[in-house]
């Protein structure tokens, strides 16, 4: 039953997945597309009545977050099918059991973290639309119903982080979370090395988010073993696996990040266009920069979150 379970739960985070990327290439069109208003640094497209509204600064922002989102998620699910690839096949005995502790604690992340994604994702992608977006004509309102069902699918977002805190981290003792930090932490090294504004900014906030993340499985491992400590670490299970999945997926970003700088001093792309790789660059700051910094806050709430929980009368 958890065989089928589990591959559910994964094919259920990757048709989020989907729904982002898709619901994205409908959105960045849209804005190449629709004129409205200047720009507040004078007219972009002279010859028109308007400017397309991709060079407004909040439009970009919510595009960028969708793409961030989308390519962030995906080197995490494509890391997640390298582990089971691994479990199942590798020679080394060892190996397989180690993919198979990361694979069991990362796919409710992978269920819960695409699917709360998707759902804010397809949900901007209609923003980006404004009022068009509402209505059936262009399709994104199907896209945010669809997303919407999906963190309902395979157990609840909600049953997802129980089973992260209470069935994986706390049962190891914290163990195969600490062995992913363990495994990642010389890509730190690497962008502080790396010789690169962008790069090393990408690494000084991913620095914080590994911190973040050790200091908040320290916490809640510590909050189980209390006399409520279940009730206590259920308390904040949630907030601890966007933690987690915010953290993973800007370490897949970095890589890319690092693997486009490799080219780049290479002098051979790869095949890859100079503009490709230099967005995989940006993407990475970007995420560095507006969605990493929410660890912190997601830290700060496992750590003391909890007893206004737990005290409340409702």
């Amino acid at each position: 039953m958890f065989v089928m379970m589990n591959a559910a739960r994964i094919g259920v985070g990757l048709q989020s997945l989907g729904l982002m990327e898709v619901a994205y290439q409908n959105s960045v069109a849209y804005a190449r597309d629709r004129l409205q208003m200047r720009s507040l640094t004078g007219p972009k497209a002279p010859d028109k009545a308007a400017d397309p509204i991709i060079v407004h600064p909040d439009v970009r922002r919510m595009l960028l977050t969708q793409r961030a989102w989308v390519e962030g998620s995906r080197a995490f699910a494509y890391w997640l099918a390298l582990q089971s690839d691994v479990a199942q096949n590798h020679a080394d005995a060892q190996e397989r059991e180690r993919a198979e502790g990361m694979l069991g604690l990362l796919t409710p992340v992978v269920k819960a973290f695409l699917t709360d994604n998707g759902f804010a994702a397809t949900n901007m992608a209609m923003q980006v639309y404004g009022g068009h977006g509402f209505i059936r004509e262009w399709g994104m309102e199907q896209y945010v119903r669809d997303a919407r069902i999906n963190m309902i699918y395979e157990g609840t977002n909600g049953i997802q982080a129980l089973d992260l805190v209470g069935r994986k981290l706390i049962r190891d003792d914290g163990a195969a979370m600490r062995a992913w930090l363990d495994e990642n932490t010389p890509l730190l090294t690497e962008l502080e090395e790396s010789h690169g504004a962008d790069l090393s900014i990408i690494g000084e906030r991913l620095h914080a988010g590994f911190d973040a993340l050790r200091g908040a499985t320290g916490a809640l491992l510590a909050r189980g073993g209390e006399n409520n400590g279940m009730d206590a670490a259920g308390a904040v299970a949630h907030p601890y696996l966007t933690l987690a999945g915010h953290v993973m997926a800007g370490a897949a970003l970095a890589r890319g990040a690092l693997a486009a700088r490799a080219l780049f001093r290479a002098q051979d792309t790869g095949g890859f266009s100079s503009d490709y790789l230099q967005s995989r660059i940006t993407l990475a700051r970007f995420f560095a920069d507006h969605i990493l910094p929410q660890v912190e806050g997601l830290a700060c709430t496992v750590r003391h979150g909890a007893d206004a929980i737990l005290a409340a009368r409702l």
